[in-house]
């Protein structure tokens, strides 16, 4: 298909997104923008969620591992369903009876401010290189099958994608992204379930038939019982479970959106139907991923990993399903850069700045600072997005998931610290016990291979980090009798 009509249908995509926004913006404010006014519907926020939480790299990445890891991703998404449950019912009652903005005023609550300022910058951390990384992903392969043809530099690719991102996010932050996630969500699972109709049919294999063969050529193998392995199937569950917990129940930009629903019930409902419509789509991204590698066998694509999804639609199918493809890629790029700048700003405001406690500034003062904070932020996407570039990663999920391990593993040290004890350390002891889990765990990750002689750290990197934070702050002298603290 011509590139020229493939951006064409790009810019008519983006044109609806900015239709959406022109429409729900209306009468934005800065609790529009940080909070959604506390309005929004439980059954959007769900549905929109999953596109937030799946990304370009599920689209791209999940399917293109099942040729090195087949269907062991399943061992992790078990792990993800009882974090979701441990969110519903432990962290979202403790975040509306706070009645949070942001969630980690929370650590200044029951921590102080030390904490509540390092809960909110590893959070920042997180989640300028998680957005990133992801945004990086999207846009390279933009830039393979449309940009490039077109003699438009990725860096260029990069920064109109983000100004499109900013037209729609500018004014209205969480008030929108509820809709647009929705819209983003439908397309693409829409392309996930039609691309996989498709490959059947080429195939000229029924689903059933399809596992059979996946089966035969060890693409359908689950569990890994090698207790050594970094994937093996208890380390797996547990690293699932406590990487929802931090990057969904500790995430301000994903708490952001579940607590701008009305009630506590209708959040949970939110957060358990999310649950279950996440392990079903995760399920199917995994067949998928076993359909493109019995597909590139059949048909000699010698693609691999991150590459493989584009490289069989865009070389082996017709054009229709490429026009699918690329608005579902384009549904997956959206969701994890629009409401991680959005959330972002909110932290940075609110948590960093203090906007909502600064009685010297007015609504527009405030509204014209959370803008420039926006636009800063942006920019920061971009400068990152090209550093990743350079870096040219073959698999952006281990990226991430290494990220995730040493970024939220202090928050899930606090958190857990403050849910767990009613102790309450000296201020001057929270940012050295904070900043004790990432350094120990990257000498344990540089000096494993010394340390044990089969055994690999894996992705269970994240609990020891945070373990290693909550004993830290255990260490420390107990003020909480000189100045007690609301405890949860």
């Amino acid at each position: 298909m011509s590139p020229v009509l493939l951006f064409g249908i790009l810019l008519a995509y983006f044109a609806l997104l900015l239709l959406v926004a022109r429409i729900t913006a209306r009468g934005a404010t800065n609790e529009s923008f940080f909070i959604g006014n506390h309005n929004s519907n439980w059954m959007l926020v769900a549905f929109g969620m999953v596109g937030t939480t799946l990304s370009g790299v599920t689209f791209v990445s999940v399917p293109g591992a099942v040729g090195r890891d087949a269907f062991g991703y399943l061992q992790i998404v078990i792990g993800y369903a009882i974090g979701y449950v441990s969110i519903a019912y432990v962290l979202l009652p403790l975040y509306y009876r706070l009645q949070l903005t942001s969630i980690y005023r929370y650590l200044e609550v029951r921590l102080g401010r030390r904490a509540y300022l390092s809960g909110s910058a590893f959070f920042i951390l997180s989640r300028l290189l998680g957005a990133t990384a992801r945004l990086y992903l999207v846009v390279n392969i933009l830039q393979a099958i449309i940009l490039d043809s077109l003699g438009v530099p990725f860096w260029l690719s990069t920064l109109v994608i983000l100004a499109m991102i900013l037209l729609y996010t500018y004014q209205g932050g969480v008030k929108t992204i509820v809709w647009t996630d929705t819209l983003q969500t439908t397309c693409m699972l829409g392309g996930l379930v039609i691309c996989s109709f498709y490959l059947l049919d080429a195939l000229q294999l029924s689903p059933m038939q399809s596992l059979v063969q996946m089966q035969e050529r060890g693409l359908a193998r689950v569990f890994t019982w090698d207790w050594a392995s970094p994937n093996n199937l208890w380390k797996q569950i547990v690293a699932g479970a406590f990487i929802t917990l931090t990057m969904t129940g500790m995430d301000q930009e994903m708490m952001q959106k579940t607590i701008s629903v009305k009630t506590l019930r209708d959040s949970q409902k939110n957060m358990l139907t999310l649950t279950v419509v996440l392990v079903v789509v995760l399920a199917l991204f995994l067949f998928l991923g076993g359909l493109l590698h019995l597909f590139a066998a059949q048909a000699g694509v010698t693609a691999s990993g991150d590459k493989l999804f584009s490289a069989v639609v865009m070389g082996h199918m017709p054009a229709a399903v490429q026009v699918i493809f690329l608005v579902a890629l384009i549904s997956a790029l959206f969701p994890s850069a629009d409401g991680a700048i959005t959330a972002l700003t909110s932290s940075f405001c609110i948590d960093i700045l203090g906007i909502q406690r600064r009685a010297d500034l007015s609504e527009a003062q405030q509204v014209a600072l959370r803008r420039r904070v926006h636009l800063s932020f942006a920019a920061a996407f971009l400068l990152l997005v090209l550093v990743f570039k350079w870096v040219d990663e073959p698999s952006m999920i281990a990226v991430l998931l290494k990220i995730a391990a040493y970024t939220y593993g202090p928050l899930l040290g606090l958190f857990a610290f403050g849910i767990l004890t009613r102790r309450t350390p000296p201020e001057a002891w929270v940012v050295p016990a904070v900043l004790s889990g990432p350094v120990l765990c990257g000498l344990l990750d540089a000096s494993q291979h010394l340390l044990f002689a089969h055994y690999r750290v894996g992705l269970e990197m994240l609990a020891i980090n945070g373990l290693i934070v909550f004993l830290a702050l255990l260490a420390a002298p107990d003020t909480s009798s000189a100045s007690p603290k609301e405890s949860p």
